[in-house]
């Protein structure tokens, strides 16, 4: 697989990460660990160095699924982890950014890995309640330790983008970015582009809407997500299956599914974009993996781009309490 440069502090990935939290986390039951630890290592073998996981996810048992299966290969791979909540119960109960919290992520984090560095470390929501700064040089002073190689940021808005990276430079912002979901074009990629920083699209999949494998009558099982997200009632479901019926056609007639579609798209639109497809199925890994070698053309873009901009997207893409959270 081809590799491509996050940003401008010298950070070089897979062109396709793996996103694995839903091994653990958020989808339906997890994977049992012998399964993800498998998964994951043949994501390795068909060319993914750069995995992204969190403390949330599970919460905690995530990573160690990670750790425990790129262990044989850890200094080949980069592996990005994030800090910026606190749980109860193994339930998360609200954010918490401050400065000794950050370093106590850090070393849990470490020790699950079963590394000694994170090689790039995200924080995972903005706190309002502490100042970006000091969250920006707590993660310098992990960086000058050598804990910690570059600093990330998630669902971040421009202006704290900005604030942060002046006190420590920002490698790669993580946020949601999809043919379904196109609102950063508007004021933060131009940021990341002007500051020199990387992004990594989640859900460049549409959250799984995007293959053409879910529609109205689809059901989820209780501890999925979606079952609470806007966009996956089945009525919004049912509205937008216009938008996945035109995608499946053009991709059908370029030999390509319409998830390699959807992927393609979001590697061509920069060259310092990195999605992070994830999946729980090996052939689903092979066929997301394959959208690095589709070639979209510029009239096919623009056939894209006019496409989407005729097909109204129905439903939030967060529930309210969880909206609130993005874009401060």
């Amino acid at each position: 697989m081809q590799t491509r440069m996050l940003g401008t502090r010298g950070l070089e990935v897979s062109a396709i990460g793996f996103g694995c939290m839903g091994i653990s986390f958020a989808y339906g039951p997890a994977l049992a660990r012998d399964e993800g630890i498998a998964l994951l290592r043949a994501a390795f073998d068909r060319g993914v160095t750069f995995f992204d996981t969190a403390e949330a996810y599970g919460p905690c048992a995530n990573e160690e699924v990670v750790g425990d299966a790129l262990a044989p290969v850890r200094n080949q791979v980069a592996i990005a982890t994030k800090f910026g909540f606190t749980f109860v119960n193994g339930q998360i109960a609200g954010l918490d950014s401050r400065p000794e919290h950050i370093r106590e992520v850090c070393e849990a984090s470490l020790t699950r890995l079963g590394t000694d560095r994170i090689d790039l470390f995200y924080q995972h929501r903005v706190d309002p309640d502490v100042p970006i700064e000091d969250v920006a040089g707590e993660v310098a002073r992990l960086i000058q330790e050598g804990k910690v190689k570059h600093f990330g940021m998630s669902e971040a808005g421009a202006a704290t983008i900005r604030r942060a990276h002046a006190v420590q430079p920002v490698t790669a912002l993580q946020s949601e970015y999809s043919l379904w979901f196109r609102e950063p074009e508007a004021d933060i990629l131009p940021t990341l582009e002007e500051l020199g920083i990387g992004f990594v699209p989640f859900s460049p999949l549409g959250k799984g809407f995007l293959t053409g494998k879910i529609d109205d009558a689809t059901t989820f099982d209780s501890t999925d997500f979606r079952n609470i997200v806007p966009r996956f009632t089945a009525e919004n479901r049912k509205a937008n299956l216009a938008f996945v019926a035109w995608l499946t056609t053009f991709a059908e007639a370029r030999q390509a599914t319409p998830a390699q579609i959807a992927l393609a798209w979001v590697l061509a639109q920069q060259p310092w974009m990195v999605p992070i497809p994830g999946t729980t199925k090996r052939h689903r890994l092979d066929e997301n993996l394959g959208a690095a070698s589709v070639a979209l053309s510029a009239d096919d873009l623009r056939e894209i781009d006019a496409a989407v901009s005729q097909i109204e997207v129905h439903g939030a893409r967060y529930p309210e309490h969880l909206q609130k959270m993005v874009g401060r």
